[in-house]
């Protein structure tokens, strides 16, 4: 580390190590306490300032951002600011995301007089360690900079921490340090990885060989092992998209993904099979997952309650490798990381069958069927290439064809599928959104979701992050949002606006409630159309979701909004979305998506007792 170098501050030691690690947007809601380190950063040039209506909607975007980028960053003022952060922290905590919290505290002189004086200005609690107390509970480090010469320090320690444990890290630095001179920057900033050993080799061999007993204990009815891959949330967090592509080419072994892993990559591969999640996946991906294949084997899978879809725990003939070891059936081998597995697990399969040794064609089989080839998800091999061989788009309805949330994901599939002259990702909220969305059939890095956490509302601030991220820079944002999730962050809209975002926002109004807490807590509301009403507590108040985007528009950020009710109106709608001179594409779209109240994606069928036929 240099001397201290008056040329150096606080706020420019900071800025330095975020643009070091390639972040290039900063988002926030500022406020005095921030004012010096945003003045910097502006001068530094290499970070943009993104100012969001609101700081939860700065953490879902700066979310959303390290998602797609690896590291990303969110900055507020102390107390006010910081406790509206903390749910988005919380959320990339449990999701294992790498984002940095920058806190900028009163000043050490006013702290000061607080301890003399009692003496409480803006913001402040009677508890200095307030803001840094809660922090830790959702971050792998947390730091109180209060002094300028230890600054750089800490500062490299929490980044440090951030790349390596793939999680938030905390920076609450006082108002009156920004400017103060500070060594500056030294080696690069990296994550420091656990070392292997020759402890970690044997580890890993044993495992490995657990594996491979597991897939020779439990053959299929021909005598052939029947294992299928479950690849999770970690393959994303740990960039091992190419090492599964690898595992799975060279074995032959089929795969689905966990909802979190969507798109982790191309669905498009043979191998690949859907999303399975519980009770909640489409009945030939179940089929195939459950009583098809003899085991499971999970790569970076978590078994949260969203991926395991009402089931409630894994069995013995389940492989599960994550959180830094493996469970294989009823034993556990800790310390034994995915990114070593995955190649050790490519080499032993490999030299047992050969390759593309476990290559399987089960459409054949009858129990694989559940339905008519026109039911089956999106991601299904026969789906895909009726979609490569120019399949029409489905059938027009008449005018007076109410839409579903079925019928809105099968034209959306549709429109993904085919050229549009651009690229998209798709942003999913919780609930009904994220259970329709699921089997769309999506490139590699096409999908983000927040599956674990579960914040409603996490899609709309997530999307201008995701847009912002160098990665997506060229794709546009789809959006599906519940209506009453929507209300909760619908200012964030504004993000879109602003900076000229051409998202597509689908609010998914179906009749102003709560669809998801109605189907967990009294799901006979679905049983039939001529239900009683659903519970009071879950009514929303109505509102013309289309009319917002007149709200955020400006004279030279133009936003619009419609109104879809019937089939036609979605068909016309996508082929303005093709049209690159129609005013709809001009800035960001408000898609109110008017469906009837007791409808519900069919994926989640099996939680209504008696189920009647529904639209």
């Amino acid at each position: 580390m240099s001397a201290i170098d008056p040329g150096c501050t606080v706020a420019r030691y900071l800025a330095l190590r975020l643009a070091e690690l390639g972040i290039t947007h900063l988002f926030g809601v500022p406020g005095n306490h921030l004012g010096p380190f945003l003045t910097t950063l502006r001068a530094e040039g290499d970070i943009e300032w993104v100012g969001t209506p609101t700081e939860g909607g700065a953490g879902q975007a700066a979310d959303a951002y390290a998602r797609v980028h690896g590291v990303g960053a969110a900055a507020v003022t102390y107390s006010v600011g910081a406790f509206n952060l903390l749910n988005a922290c919380g959320g990339a905590y449990v999701e294992r995301v790498p984002l940095i919290a920058v806190n900028a505290s009163p000043p050490y002189e006013q702290w000061q007089n607080y301890r003399a004086l009692g003496l409480l200005t803006s913001h402040m609690s009677p508890r200095p360690e307030s803001n840094l107390d809660v922090y830790r509970q959702v971050t792998v480090d947390a730091q109180v900079v209060s002094n300028p010469g230890l600054a750089p320090g800490q500062i490299d320690a929490a980044l440090t921490a951030c790349l390596t444990e793939r999680r938030p890290v905390y920076l609450e630095v006082m108002e009156d340090l920004w400017d103060e001179p500070c060594p500056g920057p030294g080696a690069p900033i990296v994550p420091r990885e656990r070392p292997f050993s020759a402890r970690n080799q044997r580890m890993l061999d044993q495992a490995v060989q657990a594996v491979l007993a597991l897939v020779e204990e439990h053959p299929g009815p021909d005598g052939r092992p029947r294992p299928i891959v479950w690849a999770g949330e970690e393959i994303d967090r740990f960039r091992l998209g190419e090492r599964l592509t690898d595992l799975v080419a060279a074995t032959g072994v089929p795969f689905c993904t966990t909802v979190g892993a969507k798109a982790v990559v191309d669905e498009d591969l043979p191998q690949f099979h859907g999303v399975y999640n519980g009770g909640a996946s489409h009945p030939d991906v179940h089929g195939v997952f459950k009583d098809w294949a003899t085991c499971r084997i999970g790569l970076g899978a978590w078994s949260t309650s969203k991926n395991l879809g009402g089931e409630q725990c894994v069995g013995d003939d389940w492989v599960m490798a994550a959180n830094g070891g493996v469970g294989v059936g009823t034993s556990y081998f800790p310390d034994v990381q995915l990114e070593q597995l995955l190649p050790a697990l490519q080499d032993v399969l490999v030299k047992a069958y050969g390759s593309g040794g476990l290559s399987a064609d089960y459409y054949a089989e009858s129990y694989a069927h559940h339905g008519s080839p026109d039911d089956r998800p999106a991601a299904l091999e026969h789906h895909r290439a009726a979609l490569r061989a120019g399949a029409s788009r489905p059938t027009r309805r008449a005018e007076g064809r109410r839409l579903t949330y079925d019928g809105v994901f099968d034209r959306i599939n549709h429109f993904l599928n085919h050229d549009t002259g651009e690229d998209w990702t798709v942003v999913s909220d919780a609930a009904f959104s994220l259970i329709g969305s699921m089997n769309l059939s999506l490139p590699a890095g096409g999908f983000l979701s927040q599956v674990s956490w579960l914040s409603i509302g996490w899609s709309v601030g997530a999307a201008a992050g995701a847009a912002l991220a160098p990665e997506r820079e060229y794709a546009r944002p789809m959006v599906f949002v519940g209506d009453g999730a929507f209300q909760e962050t619908c200012q964030e809209f504004s993000t879109h606006t602003r900076l000229g975002i051409r998202s597509v926002v689908f609010v998914m109004d179906n009749g102003h409630f709560y669809g998801v807490e109605q189907m967990l807590v009294h799901p006979e509301y679905y049983a039939g159309r001529d239900a009683a009403d659903p519970d009071f507590y879950n009514v929303l108040h109505p509102w013309h979701y289309d009319r917002l985007a007149d709200v955020f528009a400006g004279r030279h950020t133009p936003a619009n909004g419609v109104t879809v009710t019937h089939t036609a109106d979605l068909d016309d709608l996508l082929d303005r979305l093709t049209d690159p001179a129609d005013p709809v594409n001009a800035g960001p779209l408000l898609v109110r998506v008017r469906l009837h109240r007791h409808d519900y994606p069919r994926a989640m069928a099996y939680k209504v007792p008696k189920e009647k036929e529904h639209g």
